[in-house]
């Protein structure tokens, strides 16, 4: 009987990579749309992930114009395409990003171990429409003020994009501890050793703080570069992301203390022992039997 029927989570759900079959895109189109916040998620409750509501994959597909809609707001291109976007040299393209003018939204390593830095091309759209911007992609030289600012090294694209994800994954946080662990993906470990020197509290705070979205094996040139991008480097950046932990680091101890363990004791006799007398609760008959046994001991040990 449907009275009877008990609807599970995961009747009500799916796995990322089984809503993006249902909605026939590819499971990177779908992570980025999740990403933008343009689908929703919701934590597994068996600790799986997360996972996409029913409800919300029946409200996306019904939208105007899907799939292409939702496409056209995910697609994203590298630098030469994205120069093609903006009608300007991939070198200018490139000084843009380096400037933080123009953000990556996501990155991954080719062949040859270099990053690629990926931009949304609704953005840079935006970008090309405003005539404010119009020197920028127009005239001759990139402003003194901005040059002077790429001679000195300046490159905006790691710490842009560590803003973006740490937008997203605090998006995806139900508590002050995951949070804080969303927070510290992003300082190195000796940052975090400063401000949590509790190595219990330390310890529980890991168990939330992801490792950046693309890497390889651990210990590889690759883990490394995903490493590297990942962990803020600029002061103000690394002033900011500490004053953020420590604030939520406050609020989740007051919510739920970190666990410690607890000390172990072995249980002690419900009486103390007294050798050679008899306990409290002992008969009268085992004082006079433990006295006979001690002078039977005696006469064998006397010459």
């Amino acid at each position: 009987m449907s009275g009877d029927t008990i609807t599970t989570p995961h009747q009500t759900s799916c796995t990322p990579s089984r809503a993006a079959r249902e909605l026939g895109l590819k499971r990177s189109d779908l992570d980025l749309a999740v990403h933008l916040g343009l689908i929703r998620t919701v934590p597994d409750e068996g600790g799986g992930g997360r996972r996409v509501p029913r409800s919300e994959i029946e409200r996306v597909s019904s939208g105007a114009g899907f799939p292409d809609s939702l496409l056209e707001r995910v697609e994203v291109v590298g630098t030469t395409q994205g120069a093609h976007v903006l009608d300007v040299s991939a070198g200018r393209f490139t000084r843009l990003a380096r400037l933080g003018l123009v953000v990556p939204v996501n990155w991954y390593l080719n062949r040859y171990r270099a990053v690629v830095w990926l931009y949304l091309v609704q953005e840079l759209k935006q970008f090309a429409a405003d005539e404010k911007n119009t020197p920028l992609l127009k005239a001759r030289r990139t402003p003194e003020g901005l040059r002077g600012m790429l001679d000195a090294g300046v490159d905006l694209r790691p710490r842009n994009w560590r803003g973006r994800h740490r937008g997203f994954l605090l998006r995806q946080t139900d508590d002050p501890w995951q949070s804080a662990g969303a927070l510290a993906a992003f300082l190195d470990p000796v940052q975090i050793a400063e401000i949590v020197p509790d190595p219990y509290e330390r310890s529980h705070l890991n168990r939330f703080r992801p490792g950046p979205p693309a890497s390889g094996a651990p210990g590889s040139p690759a883990a490394h570069i995903a490493k590297r991008i990942m962990t803020a480097d600029d002061p103000d950046e690394i002033s900011l992301l500490r004053a953020d932990l420590t604030a939520v680091l406050e609020e989740a101890r007051d919510r739920r203390p970190a666990p410690r363990p607890t000390a172990s004791r072995a249980p002690m006799p419900a009486h103390p022992v007294h050798i050679g007398s008899p306990r409290p609760d002992e008969p009268e008959q085992s004082c006079g039997l433990m006295s006979w046994l001690r002078r039977r001991n005696s006469r064998a040990t006397t010459p």
